[in-house]
């Protein structure tokens, strides 16, 4: 999927702490997500499409990828 991510507005979530070893998101056209590294913001991203990514988010909110 190729994407635009130059005016993607990237945001982490709020339960991140103060260090930068966390991912960001962004929401972009068509309803794609981007996901990317906070400590290498200028390096590559992911793209997922909506849909892979609502069952995705559906799977951690059900604890799928809790450590054991």
């Amino acid at each position: 999927m190729n994407v635009d991510l130059s005016g993607a507005q990237w945001f982490k979530s709020r339960r991140s702490g103060a260090s930068k070893d966390c991912v960001e998101v962004a929401f972009v056209a068509g309803g794609a997500v981007g996901v990317r590294d906070s400590k290498n913001p200028a390096g590559p991203a992911l793209v997922f499409a909506p849909d892979v990514w609502d069952a995705f988010t559906a799977l951690v909110a059900e604890g799928e990828f809790n450590a054991a």
